[in-house]
C-alpha cells in the first residue's frame, strides 16, 4: 500500500498526533467529512453515547445530510478554519481528508486530539465488547446487516455500525445494551496518517471473510499486496476465537492458514465445509434452504434474498450466530423478517410497466452477482443495466476486461462517463469506448452518456413495459432512479 513517505513533501514528524483521550475526558466531537455513510452513522454514535457532535462536509446532501439534521445534529457545509472554534476535544478526520486539507490541517497545528474512524470505533465503542466483524471484497454490507437484525431478533441487542442503511428500521447504526459490537470491515485506508486498512482496527473475537478479489487498485499496489491486508486481519484474532471463511473460494479460505482462531467455513460447492445449504427452492425472489452442519442437518429457513451470493452470505450469519447462542428458531426468525440493505437490489418502483432497481455494485465481480440474481428474480424480462463507474477503484482500466464480461449477462447496457480527477493517471484510466466496443462485438447493445442528464431521455426513450432497469452506482448518480420513474410515469402511452 502507498505510505506516508509517498506523499509529496510528506513530513512525517507532522502526523504525529497527541494520545486519544479516554471516553470519560472528552464531551464535544468534531467530524471532517461528516456526511460520509461511515462517517455520518459516526456521529449518530458519538451523540447516541451522549457526546455533543458537530461536523462539516462539502457534500452536505440528502439523504446523509438530513438523517443528521433529523439528530439535531450540526453539519457546516464547505471547509473553514473557524469550523473548530470551539475547539472539539476529539476530531475524527475521514479518509478522504489530505495532509494538507484545510481543517485537518487546522487541527494538527494546534495539537488537537486526532483519530480515523476505525480508531474511534474502537477506542469509544467497541473495546470491552465482543467484536464481531464482516469482512471481504463483498458481500460485507448484506452480511453484516443480516447478523444484526438475527442477533436483534434474537433479543442479543448489539451495538453496531453497518456502511448502508438497513430497511428494518432505517437504521446504519446502533447503540445496544448487549456484549456485542458488530462491524462492517473495510480493508480501505484509514487517514492520511494511517494508511492501514480500517479493519485491523476492530480487534475481532469472531470474525467472517466473504471473499477476496483483487479492488482499492487507487490504494493497493497489486493481488499480492491487496491479499496481504487480508492476511493481516486474519492475524489479528485472538486464540479461541472464531474466523468464518467462504470454503468456495480458495483464497478465503487459504486465510486459516494464517491465523491463531478456531476455522468455521461454510459453502455450496465445496465437500467437507462446515456449514451448506441442501433443497434449495428459489421463488418470487426469496431463497428456502435446509441448513446442514458439519453433515447434520438443522431445519429449514426461509431467506426473501435471492442470488447464490446471498445464500453464502446467509450461511456465514447462521455459523456466528448460532456460536453466540441464537437458537434454530430465532435463527429462522431473524432471516424471515430480514427486509433487505436500501441500495442493494432494492426496488424503487415500476411505471409505464417497467421496473426500476437501485444497486451499490462498482466492482466488476458485483456487477456480474447483481446481474444474475435480477436475472434469477425475473427471468422471463428484458435486463436493462445502467452503470456509473464513479469510485476511485471502478474507474481502472484493470476493471476494464472485467466489466465486459459482466455486462454481458445484459440485454442492453448504457454507461456513464467516469469522472477524471486530480489521482487519476490517463494511463490507467478506464477507456468506456472500449468496454462499449467490446460488448456491441459480443451483441449487446451499448449507449455512452456524460452523465444522468444525458443519459436520462435515451434511457425513457428506450425502455418499454416489462423490463427491469437496473441501475448500478455507488453513489447518487444524479438521482438518476427517480427522475426515470417520472419521466416513464409522464410518457405519453405508445400506440
Amino acid at each position: 500500500m502507498k505510505r506516508l513517505d509517498d506523499l509529496p513533501d510528506a513530513d512525517l514528524r507532522r502526523f504525529d498526533r497527541p494520545t486519544l483521550p479516554s471516553p470519560d475526558a472528552i464531551r464535544s466531537v468534531y467530524l471532517v467529512g461528516i456526511c460520509g455513510t461511515g462517517m455520518g452513522s459516526l456521529a449518530g454514535l458519538f451523540q447516541a453515547a451522549g457526546y455533543r457532535v458537530r461536523g462539516s462536509d462539502d457534500q452536505a446532501w440528502p439523504p446523509m445530510s438530513t438523517r443528521l439534521a433529523e439528530l439535531g445534529i450540526d453539519v457546516l457545509q464547505g471547509y473553514d478554519p473557524a469550523h473548530l472554534d470551539p475547539e472539539p476535544d476529539l476530531v475524527v478526520v475521514g479518509n478522504a481528508c489530505t495532509p494538507r486539507h484545510v481543517e485537518a490541517s487546522v487541527a494538527r497545528e494546534n495539537g488537537l486530539a486526532q483519530a480515523s474512524l476505525p480508531e474511534a470505533l474502537h477506542r469509544y465503542f467497541i473495546e470491552g465488547r465482543t467484536s464481531l466483524v464482516v469482512a471481504g471484497t463483498h458481500g460485507k454490507t448484506t452480511t453484516t446487516s443480516l447478523l444484526v437484525h438475527v442477533m436483534r431478533s434474537a433479543g442479543l441487542d448489539p451495538s453496531f455500525l453497518v456502511g448502508g442503511v438497513m430497511r428494518n428500521g432505517n437504521a446504519s447504526y446502533g447503540l445496544g445494551r448487549g456484549p456485542h459490537f458488530i462491524v462492517e470491515g473495510d480493508e480501505y485506508d484509514s487517514a492520511y496518517f494511517d494508511k492501514r486498512p480500517k479493519f485491523l482496527h476492530y480487534a475481532p473475537h469472531r470474525a467472517i471473510v466473504t471473499s477476496m478479489e483483487f479492488d482499492h487498485a487507487d490504494i493497493y499496489d497489486d493481488w499480492n499486496d491487496y491479499r496481504s491486508a487480508f492476511r493481516s486481519f486474519a492475524g489479528t484474532l485472538p486464540e479461541g476465537g472464531t474466523l468464518v471463511l467462504n470454503g468456495d473460494a480458495p483464497e478465503v479460505a487459504a486465510l486459516g492458514l494464517w491465523t491463531r482462531a478456531d476455522v468455521v467455513t461454510y459453502g455450496l460447492e465445496t465437500p467437507f465445509v462446515d456449514f451448506t445449504a441442501r433443497d434449495l427452492d428459489h421463488a418470487d425472489g426469496a431463497t428456502d434452504f435446509t441448513l446442514v452442519r458439519r453433515g447434520t442437518e438443522l431445519g429449514r429457513l426461509h431467506l426473501p434474498l435471492a442470488g447464490t451470493h446471498n445464500l453464502l452470505n446467509t450461511l456465514a450469519v447462521c455459523a456466528v450466530a448460532l456460536g453466540e447462542g441464537v437458537t434454530m428458531d430465532g435463527l429462522a426468525r431473524g432471516l424471515a423478517s430480514f427486509e433487505g440493505i436500501r441500495r442493494r437490489q432494492e426496488v424503487r418502483g415500476e411505471a409505464a410497466g417497467a421496473v426500476v432497481v437501485d444497486d451499490f455494485a462498482h466492482h466488476p465481480t458485483a456487477v456480474r452477482a447483481t446481474l444474475q440474481a435480477i436475472r434469477e428474480r425475473w427471468p422471463s424480462r428484458r435486463l436493462v443495466a445502467v452503470f456509473e463507474p464513479r469510485s476511485n477503484s471502478s474507474r481502472r482500466k484493470v476493471f476494464e476486461a472485467g466489466y465486459i464480461e459482466a455486462f454481458r449477462g445484459a440485454d442492453a447496457v448504457f454507461l456513464a462517463s467516469p469522472p477524471f480527477r486530480h489521482n487519476d493517471r490517463r494511463e490507467d484510466f478506464m477507456d468506456v469506448h472500449h468496454v462499449a466496443a467490446e460488448l456491441v462485438r459480443g451483441s449487446v447493445p451499448v449507449v455512452l452518456g456524460r452523465d444522468a442528464d444525458e443519459l436520462l431521455p435515451l434511457l425513457s426513450g428506450f425502455v418499454a413495459a416489462g423490463d427491469v432497469v437496473l441501475i448500478m452506482s455507488n453513489g447518487g448518480f444524479g438521482n438518476l432512479h427517480a427522475r426515470l420513474l417520472d419521466s416513464l410515469s409522464n410518457r405519453p402511452a405508445r400506440a
